[in-house]
C-alpha cells in the first residue's frame, strides 16, 4: 500500500530534480520576475544544444504574435488564457510581462481571466489568482495604478 506522497522536492524522484525544478521548489512560483529569469537561464544550455529548435520556436512565436487582424495585445491575452488553463506559471510570468508592455488594463485582464476560468474550471481559477498577483507584482511603477 502506498502512503501519502509529500509534495516537497526532497521526495521527488531524482530524475525530476533538475536545476529548473529545484529552483521552482525553492522559491515561490508567485515571484514571476525570478521564475522567468530562472527559466531563461536554465534554457541557455538547451539553446546551445538545440539551436535550430530554439530558433524555430522563436520564429514561430514571432510569427504567431505579430499584429495582424488580431491585435498584439489580444494575442497576448489569448496566450495568457492558455497559460492559465494549462497551469503554466512560467507562461503567466512571460505573458503578464508582455501585457504590461502592451498597456493592457487590469479590466481587460480580469475579463479574459473570467473566460479562462469558465473554460478551465476550478484549476484555472487557482492560476487566475496567480495571474492577478503577478499583474500587481510585475507592474511597472507608472502602470501600477491603472484603472480596472
Amino acid at each position: 500500500m502506498l502512503g501519502r506522497v509529500s509534495r516537497t522536492a526532497t521526495h521527488w524522484p531524482s530524475f525530476l530534480l533538475t536545476p529548473l525544478t529545484w529552483n521552482i521548489f525553492s522559491m515561490s512560483t508567485f515571484n514571476h520576475h525570478a521564475l522567468i529569469q530562472t527559466i531563461s537561464e536554465n534554457l541557455a544550455p538547451f539553446r546551445k544544444a538545440q539551436p535550430a529548435v530554439m530558433q524555430g520556436f522563436s520564429k514561430m512565436a514571432n510569427a504567431a504574435m505579430t499584429e495582424g487582424a488580431i491585435s498584439a495585445k489580444n494575442k497576448e491575452l489569448m496566450a495568457l488564457a492558455i497559460g492559465v488553463t494549462q497551469h503554466c506559471s512560467g507562461c503567466i510570468g512571460f505573458h503578464i510581462k508582455a501585457l504590461h508592455k502592451l498597456e493592457c488594463t487590469r479590466s481587460e485582464l480580469k475579463e479574459m481571466l473570467g473566460v479562462a476560468v469558465y473554460m478551465g474550471g476550478g484549476p484555472a481559477l487557482m492560476y487566475a489568482a496567480e495571474a492577478l498577483k503577478a499583474w500587481v507584482d510585475m507592474a511597472p511603477t507608472e502602470s501600477a495604478s491603472k484603472v480596472g
